[in-house]
């Protein structure tokens, strides 16, 4: 079974890390690819500055590096988790977990959901229902944070 795991390093995603971990699936037949996936930044971001978006890779190297070995400590084969940073910027998250999801076959793709307001949700869109309609016949599990 392969399994995409879309990671990043808020509190939705350490939650759906944390219900990923504790379902009981068999550590030999999962092969896993944890992925975070750049977006093209907002204008509040880019005021932050070029160094704040340079550092941004290493940071999230190091948050994808932190969520395998957390399976691995929970028994996954090291050797069956790969970590992807994907570097080139998409509109949306959703549209990089689509685009990595299209080059390889999986059977599940596992994602993190905070609460949104309406009118976030309006305004932004909901990643978790662009992911179950675009992967259609595709196991979507979202993981809703309180």
């Amino acid at each position: 079974m392969n399994i995409l795991v879309a990671v990043n390093d808020s509190i939705s995603s350490r939650a759906m890390l944390d219900f990923f971990i504790n379902m009981e699936l068999c550590a030999q037949d999962v092969n896993i690819t944890l992925i975070h996936v750049f977006r093209k930044p907002s204008s509040g971001e880019e005021l932050m500055g070029q160094k704040f978006m340079k550092e941004l890779p290493t940071r999230f190297t190091s948050v994808l590096q932190k969520a395998k070995d957390r399976l691995v400590e929970k028994g996954y084969i090291a050797d069956k988790i790969e970590t992807k940073l994907i570097e080139v910027l998409y509109p949306t998250i959703s549209d990089g977990i689509i685009d990595e999801f299209n080059k390889k076959k999986y059977d599940m793709v596992v994602i993190g959901r905070k609460r949104m307001s309406k009118a976030e949700e309006f305004v932004l869109g909901d990643p978790s229902a662009k992911l179950v309609r675009a992967l259609n016949g595709t196991a979507v599990l979202v993981v809703k944070c309180k």
